[in-house]
């Protein structure tokens, strides 16, 4: 790819991203993605407090469905952009 055509392709990229945030983004539910977030939040707070064994398993557990989840809810709202946009 020429540098030109590389320039050229950036503009697009930008616009799509903008357009798959702002489209759709409060459609879907993201209240698991949340939940998981916070027992990663969780785990931490055992790690601090001393609790290394139980707050490694929990943070990671919750990092595991924090990822998991969050594809899930990126590819709803990818899905209902699309919908939205292309129709059915």
């Amino acid at each position: 790819m020429t540098g030109s055509s590389r320039r050229l392709w950036i503009p697009v990229a930008c616009l799509v991203v903008v357009a798959l945030s702002s489209g759709a983004a409060g459609a879907a539910n993201k209240t698991k993605v949340d939940q998981a977030s916070r027992r990663v939040e969780q785990g931490a707070k055992q790690i601090g407090r001393g609790k290394v064994g139980p707050g490694f398993k929990e943070m990671f557990s919750g990092i595991g469905h924090t990822v998991f989840e969050g594809a899930k809810f990126s590819g709803k709202t990818m899905d209902e952009f699309f919908r939205k946009s292309f129709g059915s």
